[in-house]
């Protein structure tokens, strides 16, 4: 029987319940974060927390408790689990009170709820590559902020897997943003290229891993809009999030990437991150 984060608490989950009028169920007036979790201990979280602060100073939500408190909480929600390898996902809301648009008028208590997914190590990793699918953005304009309303990630993302796609590829009248579930990058003439991080894009975690790791390589990197021309004549391209690292694109709908293969640059940063996680697995077991 599995455990969740309630508040301060820890519950089964089937004592966690929510009321019909919370905010995050009623207007997604929430945020959240998902951790990778290796060998029992989170991966970045030093990162997560600081995007989570973010993310709650733009919607003017207050934290139940600080985010060293939180991170103690998911390290005992991890461990209640027993869980080796996998996710711990939590979302905060505004809390319940009666429904209407603007914020409540007398402060109320968030609420926060945790919970873990287990898998294997390597379990979402494709280094042989995925094939996407190009979906116009139609979300709203603040991407940037990791909040709950995920409808037009959720639509985008069913209209490429209908397709037969495993992911979709966002784009605004032409110009890329980012993945339903991922940043996107090229690579053109051993350039490294990504979208800015604005309000179009959430800033990954992982995005922000990569491009250090590209730092450290020596990889130049330029962060500009490019479009959706530019990626089908791209020498490369791949994806990044906290469950796939750095996945490789190797088809866009009919269109092969350069020969259909992950290219060399991709493959770098890839053993580079498997590098990093297995540097991070090996500090777990000191």
């Amino acid at each position: 029987m599995s455990v969740i984060l309630y508040n301060d608490t820890f519950l089964t989950r089937e004592q966690g319940k929510v009321d019909m009028e919370d905010r995050g169920y009623q207007f997604g007036d929430g945020i959240y974060e998902a951790l990778r979790v290796y060998n029992g201990k989170m991966f970045l979280l030093d990162l997560h927390m600081k995007r989570l602060a973010r993310s709650a100073r733009e919607l003017r939500l207050t934290l139940p408790y600080d985010t060293d408190h939180l991170a103690e909480n998911l390290d005992k929600l991890i461990k209640e689990n027993k869980m080796e390898n996998g996710y711990v996902y939590f979302q905060i809301t505004r809390g319940a009170i009666e429904r209407k648009h603007r914020f409540p008028e007398k402060p109320i208590s968030c609420v926060l709820t945790g919970s873990v997914e287990e898998t294997t190590q390597d379990e979402d990793l494709h280094a042989e590559g995925i094939k996407a699918s190009l979906v116009d953005d139609i979300r709203w304009l603040r991407c940037d902020i990791k909040t709950l309303n995920l409808l037009g990630n959720v639509l985008a993302n069913q209209d490429a897997f209908e397709k037969g796609a495993d992911e979709a590829i966002l784009h605004r009248d032409g110009v890329v943003t980012e993945g339903s579930t991922c940043n996107v990058f090229i690579v053109k003439d051993g350039t490294l290229i990504t979208h800015p991080a604005n309000h179009f894009i959430l800033n990954g975690i992982t995005r922000i891993f990569v491009l250090e790791l590209a730092n450290r390589l020596g990889i130049p990197v330029e962060e500009r809009t490019y479009t959706t021309e530019e990626l089908l004549n791209a020498d490369e391209a791949f994806i990044t999030s906290t469950g796939v690292r750095v996945t490789p694109v190797v088809q866009i709908d009919d269109h092969l990437v350069r020969d259909g293969k992950p290219g060399q640059i991709t493959t770098r940063l890839l053993d580079a991150f498997n590098q990093d996680v297995d540097q991070f697995i090996a500090e777990t077991l000191v």
